[in-house]
């Protein structure tokens, strides 16, 4: 007898009227529920637009604009098409989405739909309503449309659930073949969003869908549900904050000249990546005029700091890292390379969030040098101190006035 093939079965319910502020989704849902009448297990997926309908979230008269400023507490990218203004923000909820979740699509015209205020909140209403009307054990999904980091297209993913298993989280699993499963987290949640969007469509007027045959995935009633939010990326881990253009303009501003460091560790490998950006940067021939010397040791930092005894000490004594840059050329078009290098390696280190204080010790560089027992021909034009910053530095020099700009 051969094993039972994994399958399920997602089927669009279609007959919703139009919904108005105010509605009741239960009984806006009921006809079409009892023609396809719910099971225990059964996994209900509804668009977030309706629900937002039902919740009074829309607007009339009001520039898209300023509710996606309404909506949105971060921009992570923001530009201007022939079409108008066109962002990508997190909302309040934690979402990071286009124009905040804002929608102008499927509404009256001059009209703007926002997402639920509490999308959890809207889900469990939705399942104990279903619940109660129909006596089955139910699972809700509320959605929205999102496009996605490395991909083309928008796929519908989940904002709000209610006694349904929104992530599976497999770490500390090994697979078939033995190997650890040490990041994988299934975002079962989204996984059926998308799937009921393929019944739903975006343009057939079926904004609910019935998913069948994944029980396991519906919670008993007195489990702990924390909701959709084991789906939301806490902003330390993610590595995609903001966009191409903010990210180097966060990294200018946020570069400022430590005052202290702290004991965290640096990672080496961060500043070799930052050396090496760095050297990227215009220089007046192919060859580099400049080389770096990482000083990463405990014994190299102390050598260098008792070089520079009495200039920058305060600072210097408690860096875990230097980077010390030497000229090997003598001339004003190595100079300006080099501070052009210079300020790329202080953006590069504060875009990884390292900080740094760039030292003018000249009258103990000779010392330093004969510290770090450098190469003949390697001159040092400064020294560079790179931590973590104990405290808030010095922000960088405020921005030329437009009467220091002149335009021929």
């Amino acid at each position: 007898m051969t094993a039972a093939q994994p399958r399920f079965e997602v089927v669009g319910l279609p007959g919703l009227p139009e919904v108005r502020p105010g509605d009741d989704l239960v009984d806006l849902l009921a006809p079409a529920v009892e023609a396809a009448p719910l099971a225990d297990g059964d996994i209900v997926v509804v668009t977030s637009k309706i629900v937002s309908k039902a919740e009074g979230r829309v607007r009339t008269g009001v520039d898209r604009d300023e509710a996606i400023d309404a909506e949105t507490v971060r921009t992570v990218s923001e530009w201007t098409t022939p079409r108008g203004r066109t962002s990508i923000a997190e909302t309040r909820h934690g979402f990071v989405m286009a124009a905040a979740g804002v929608d102008a699509s499927n509404v009256d015209p001059g009209t703007v739909v926002l997402l639920p205020e509490d999308p959890d909140a809207s889900a469990r209403a939705l399942r104990d309503g279903l619940r109660r009307r129909f006596g089955v054990r139910v699972g809700v999904v509320v959605t929205d449309t999102a496009g996605r980091a490395w991909r083309n297209g928008v796929t519908d993913f989940a904002v709000g659930t209610a006694g349904v298993l929104a992530a599976d989280d497999l770490r500390g699993s090994s697979d078939p073949y033995g190997n650890d499963l040490g990041v994988t987290v299934v975002a079962v949640a989204d996984e059926l969003a998308a799937a009921s969007e393929l019944v739903r469509g975006k343009l057939a007027g079926v904004p609910v869908a019935l998913v069948r045959g994944l029980a396991h995935l519906v919670l008993d009633e007195d489990a702990d549900d924390p909701g959709s939010t084991p789906l939301l990326r806490p902003m330390a881990e993610d590595r995609f904050r903001l966009g191409t253009p903010e990210a180097m303009r966060a990294a200018v501003t946020g570069r400022r000249t430590a005052q202290r460091f702290d004991d965290r560790p640096v990672d080496d490998e961060l500043v070799r990546r930052a050396v090496r950006t760095a050297s990227t940067a215009p220089a007046p021939d192919t060859e580099p005029v400049w080389r770096a010397v990482l000083v990463t040791s405990k014994a190299g930092c102390t050598a260098l700091a008792e070089a520079l005894d009495g200039a920058d000490a305060g600072v210097a004594r408690d860096a875990p890292c230097y980077v010390v840059p030497c000229l090997v050329r003598a001339d004003l078009d190595a100079l300006v390379a080099l501070g052009a290098a210079v300020e790329g390696l202080m953006v590069a280190l504060s875009a990884d969030g390292l900080a740094s204080a760039w030292l003018f010790p000249t009258p103990a560089l000779s010392a330093a040098a004969a510290a770090l027992d450098l190469p003949p021909g390697w001159t040092p034009a400064g020294i560079l101190a790179v931590g973590h910053a104990a405290e808030a530095g010095d922000a960088p020099h405020p921005s030329l006035d437009d009467d220091a700009i002149v335009t021929r």
